[in-house]
């Protein structure tokens, strides 16, 4: 157990602050899943904007890797573009 105010405090943060990363990590990925699962063009490139301002986010703040967000983007944007 901690022995610090500071360190008790900070236990506390790093709990909220996990829950809501492991929240907005879960999102994307849920959505994720349900644009893949589209088989309209039309459709799916209404809802590719949002999900690449999602995906930009979690990047900016440093839930998944820049490059991962890239990847991410490209990918969606290359299945849209096949339908």
């Amino acid at each position: 157990m901690a022995n610090h105010k500071s360190s008790l405090k900070r236990i506390r943060a790093n709990e909220r602050k996990r829950l809501a990363n492991r929240y907005y990590s879960k999102t994307m990925r849920n959505a994720l899943r349900d644009i893949r699962a589209i088989s309209d063009k039309s459709e799916a490139s209404a809802k590719l904007s949002n999900m690449t301002a999602m995906i930009d986010k979690l990047a900016k703040r440093g839930m998944i890797h820049k490059n991962k967000a890239a990847n991410l983007k490209s990918g969606l944007m290359k299945k849209i573009n096949a339908l």
